[in-house]
């Protein structure tokens, strides 16, 4: 039986990781809590929103504070996700919470969101310079995209696709709680591929607090939200992040980074192969049918 002190060391595991590799904490922290700790997948999904939302707020605040998030694209995301979250989280509860296919469809869908994020951060470096390529072109207009009305009006004019990846995300992270970091910033970096780095990581993290949150909220309302897990999570993973982060650039960054892609992959791909199973439901009905026949003959 698992206690505060393990799930206290978990936060702390986690983010450490995300401090020193910035990478996402849904694609650490439900893994664990459903492949160690044995919880159910749809309280680690639920728990996990609700942890992402938190831990990520205070990296927003940093964003915001250093002008590093571009509104109108953070506003046509949440445009698309922020409804999908909702449409998603109703089917869930009206057609697959009594499901007894419900525990498969969520670790199905998260091992393949892991598997698609173990990918992505292996191989990163070579996405990154691939489009890096697109940044060096043209390096005045770099520059002019600065202002936020030329911002304003690139998301304008791209709105439509913007949308769509926002309900992409919406559906596959009220699904699994992964995908709001990473793809959120593939999908931009494609889209924008003259915006700053460092302006695509904040506007997609505040985001990703939004969506998360929403999210989280959804499933809490369903009863899915452990908060005491939720607590013992959150006490570990704070000061785990800030120390991950002060001592980032004297550790191995990209090493770390592919052994956790290549972690997350084979995870995924477990999920995949071995969804977590429903006991049918007959059994209980069958035990009481037994159950009855028994005080029948007595």
């Amino acid at each position: 039986m698992f206690g505060p002190f393990e799930f206290i060391l978990a936060g702390v595991l986690v983010g450490f990781c995300v401090g020193v590799t910035g990478v996402g904490g849904g694609s650490l922290m439900t893994p664990i809590l459903i492949s160690l700790f044995r919880i159910e997948p749809h309280i680690a999904i639920g728990t996990d929103l609700l942890y992402a939302a938190i831990s990520k707020f205070c990296g927003s605040l940093v964003h915001a504070k250093k002008m590093n998030i571009v509104w109108p694209i953070v506003l046509w995301l949440a445009v698309g996700s922020i409804p999908a979250s909702f449409a998603t989280h109703w089917v869930l509860e009206n057609f697959l919470s009594q499901s007894t296919h419900y525990k498969a469809v969520l670790t199905m869908v998260l091992g393949f969101m892991l598997t698609l994020t173990g990918l992505s951060i292996v191989f990163r470096n070579s996405v990154e310079k691939f489009f890096n390529k697109f940044r060096a072109k043209d390096q005045q207009e770099l520059n002019t995209v600065q202002s936020r009305e030329e911002l304003a009006a690139q998301a304008k004019n791209k709105r439509v696709f913007i949308i769509l990846m926002g309900i992409v995300l919406g559906v596959f992270v009220t699904l699994s709680s992964v995908g709001a970091g990473a793809f959120g910033i593939m999908a931009l970096v494609i889209m924008f591929p003259n915006l700053p780095m460092i302006r695509i990581i904040g506007s997609d993290v505040v985001h990703a607090v939004l969506l998360t949150l929403v999210a989280g909220l959804g499933h809490m309302s369903a009863g899915n939200v452990d908060f005491a897990l939720l607590g013992w999570l959150l006490c570990g993973s704070i000061p785990a992040i800030v120390v991950g982060t002060l001592v980032s650039s004297h550790l191995p960054e990209k090493i770390i980074r592919k052994i956790l892609g290549i972690t997350l992959f084979a995870l995924g791909v477990n999920f995949m192969i071995n969804p977590v199973k429903s006991k049918p439901a007959q059994t209980t009905q069958s035990a009481a049918i037994v159950v009855q026949q028994q005080h029948t003959a007595a």
